[in-house]
């Protein structure tokens, strides 16, 4: 399982990105929201669409998730 946060801030697009944790593109402690642990970016994706409608996995570290 693997600590998973989303970006509070979007992306030019509109997309709030889920990432892992150890992701390079983590965004600043300040800028992220916590979704705890999870097995797959599927369920903190799920999550993460609870707090903000349009979100993408990050190409990096969540690359099963991330849509173009």
């Amino acid at each position: 399982m693997d600590d998973y946060y989303v970006s509070c801030l979007p992306q030019a697009n509109g997309d709030y990105e889920v990432h892992k944790g150890y992701c390079i593109y983590l965004p600043a402690e300040r800028n992220r929201h916590a979704l705890g642990r999870h097995k797959t970016c599927d369920t903190a994706i799920k999550e993460a669409k609870e707090k903000f409608d349009q979100v993408n996995g990050c190409f990096y570290c969540s690359k099963t998730c991330h849509t173009e």
